[in-house]
């Protein structure tokens, strides 16, 4: 899922702290931008690990445009940050599904050539997470 960020530069401080507006209370902070983003992995990580152990639901991304208001921010800059949810959505379940051949080796080749899908399964649900948040 590809979360909108938004990171502010700390005027007291010179640091920066990253927000995740559709995970409200999930920030972090750093000595640069790169740093809170490579930061924002663990944090996503950590906040929806804490929802899924209480039975929450996983909060679907926004559209980065709905944070932005047009309005030029001093010192802020907007950012997506792509996070797989899926071990977050609860204990996994074997199921029969029958798909033609020829779809099946298209998602084996797409599968094989990305690092994004470790498995027929999870480019699977991905999909399937996808088509549900429209």
């Amino acid at each position: 899922m590809k979360y909108p960020v938004k990171i502010a530069q700390q005027v007291a401080t010179s640091e920066w702290q990253l927000t995740v507006p559709d995970l409200p209370g999930c920030t972090t902070s750093g000595k640069s931008i790169d740093d809170v983003l490579i930061r924002a992995q663990d944090s996503i990580a950590d906040h929806l690990a804490i929802l899924s152990e209480y039975g929450e639901s996983i909060p679907h991304a926004s559209a980065i445009d709905g944070f932005i208001n047009g309005q030029p921010q001093v010192n802020v800059v907007w950012a997506v940050v792509d996070f797989d949810i899926v071990p977050y959505l609860g204990k996994s379940h074997k199921i029969n599904v029958t798909l033609p051949e020829l779809l099946i080796k298209k998602i084996d080749d797409r599968v094989s050539k990305s690092e994004k899908y470790k498995t027929r399964s999870g480019f699977i649900a991905n999909a399937c997470i996808v088509e549900l948040n429209k």
